[in-house]
């Protein structure tokens, strides 16, 4: 609970600092206004200010002004493909992510082994400073807890 707490403090206070950040504003061939928090490469675009604006003292404050109704967001255009960058990158991340996967499936296969055999076999030895000794019956019920925590967390 504690920790739910203090992610959504955390993630609250960053949010801020989100809100912040430039913004920009141009329109496409199309005729379609878009923002974004970098301007598009090649096109000329505006600066939007993010600030608050200071009260006019001719204009009457209200404690809750009701909030201007949003646009619905349009949905993109079928000739929107991305740019060949995008594409790249789009590529790379699955790379790595089939990558990482391989990588989990095979440690999962690798400590499955080790616990099949650390619970067949009451007999196990071990290497420790160049020296071969026999692990008593605590230490392989603990390797097998902690194996089969191994597995719980990373090979669902």
């Amino acid at each position: 609970m504690h920790r739910m707490i203090i992610a959504g403090s955390l993630l609250l206070a960053l949010s801020t600092s989100v809100i912040a950040g430039q913004v920009y504003k141009w329109v496409d061939a199309q005729g379609i206004t878009h923002f974004g928090s970098q301007p598009p490469e090649g096109q000329a675009a505006a600066s939007v200010s993010t600030s608050a604006p200071k009260p006019d003292a001719n204009r009457p404050t209200f404690e809750n002004p009701t909030p201007r109704p949003t646009p619905a967001p349009q949905a993109p255009t079928p000739e929107a493909k991305p740019q060949g960058d995008q594409k790249a990158i789009n590529e790379k991340v699955r790379a790595e992510v089939a990558s990482q996967e391989a990588e989990r499936r095979k440690y999962c296969e690798t400590v499955r082994t080790n616990l099949a055999q650390l619970q067949n076999n009451p007999r196990l030895r071990t290497e420790v400073d160049g020296e071969v000794r026999r692990i008593t019956e605590d230490e392989r019920q603990a390797r097998i807890r902690e194996t089969e925590k191994a597995i719980a967390e990373n090979c669902n």
